[in-house]
């Protein structure tokens, strides 16, 4: 294998899925992740739960990504993992995994943020061009991002409640709904109509969002609705999941389209985990068309949290020789400059 060959272990493990990917040069060559079922009879994530199932599966999944993308340890370049947000304890876990293996190996280690991991996972299968905006959606963040080169970010607005994936997660749970719930609100959503009930979108200033609003809103909604007619819900779970996905999916495409309009940007795109909405990919690429934008979606598998994303950022910053030391510590917020 030549010198130059740069191949990065990357290690995410900031909520419930542990996962390592191996990128040689930009390039994925695997990207393995397990999940846990063990949160399903809770109806969300346990955080202490989810960090002993880390413990159990981060040897083994470490193990097999090497073994698919045929690379052996020792032609590990450096080691990429989640410092922040996330669970502290799924964190600790990465982290010290990470921390132990460059050690051994005296490679480099390289500390990523996880939401500019998610922005950054568009550049794994294209290549945008800068400026570059994107719309990050998750279960825990929604913010408009101003992407001006690689590691070069700005946060131009986001939530100041709950995040769009809280949302969709907590409605569907009023609908009695299992864990994960989002998914199947949207697949509820394909085949109902979004127009039989309307639901307030929040108004707020600049870019910012909330979305406790509409929770409520469909809460009060239900309690009336299953006073007059008991079988509500199960009569009309698909028109209420489709007026629900309508609402969340306006408000985030309003403020997409107003940043892009004021900042005359074109390259625009989504990701995190709720970019997997079906919803909300036909609304970007219809919104596209009629502005003109060039429009980009992650693949499925490089929405929800995995590896791959946090080894092409640990690749770009390994290219500016951005590391750090086995001081770094996990942290459950943090700010861009991670």
């Amino acid at each position: 294998m030549s010198t130059n060959t740069i191949n990065i272990l990357a290690i995410e493990s900031s909520c419930d899925e542990t996962s390592a990917a191996v990128i040689r040069d930009g390039k994925v060559l695997s990207n393995r992740i397990a999940t846990q079922d063990v949160h399903e009879r809770y109806g969300g994530v346990v955080p202490e739960l989810a960090s002993r199932v880390h413990m159990q599966n981060i040897v083994p999944v470490v193990g097999i990504a090497l073994k698919d993308a045929g690379v052996d340890k020792k032609d590990i370049t450096a080691v990429a993992f989640t410092q922040a947000p996330g669970l502290i304890g799924s964190l600790l876990v990465g982290a010290c995994f990470a921390k132990a293996f460059a050690q051994a190996l005296d490679v480099p280690l390289i500390a990523v943020h996880h939401m500019q991991a998610h922005v950054l996972a568009h550049f794994i299968d294209t290549k945008p061009e800068f400026p570059f905006l994107c719309l990050t959606v998750s279960g825990g963040h929604t913010q408009i991002v101003l992407c001006k080169d690689y590691l070069d970010m700005e946060v131009l607005g986001e939530t100041i409640d709950d995040a769009a994936g809280e949302a969709f997660d907590k409605v569907a749970k009023m609908l009695g709904l299992p864990y994960p719930g989002g998914p199947l609100v949207d697949k509820y959503a394909q085949q109902g109509n979004p127009l039989v009930f309307k639901f307030p979108m929040s108004e707020m200033k600049d870019y910012e969002f909330s979305f406790s609003g509409i929770k409520t809103s469909v809460m009060y909604f239900l309690q009336a609705q299953k006073k007059l007619n008991p079988d509500f819900v199960e009569q009309n779970i698909k028109d209420i999941c489709a007026s629900v996905q309508y609402t969340i999916i306006n408000m985030l495409m309003a403020k997409l389209k107003k940043a892009a309009k004021a900042l005359n940007i074109k390259h625009v795109g989504i990701a995190g985990g709720v970019s997997a909405n079906s919803g909300l990919r036909k609304a970007l690429k219809e919104t596209g068309e009629q502005l003109g934008w060039d429009v980009y979606i992650p693949k499925f598998e490089y929405c929800t949290d995995n590896a791959a994303m946090i080894g092409i950022t640990g690749y770009h910053k390994y290219l500016k020789g951005s590391f750090t030391d086995l001081s770094a510590s996990p942290s459950a917020r943090a700010t861009w400059d991670v």
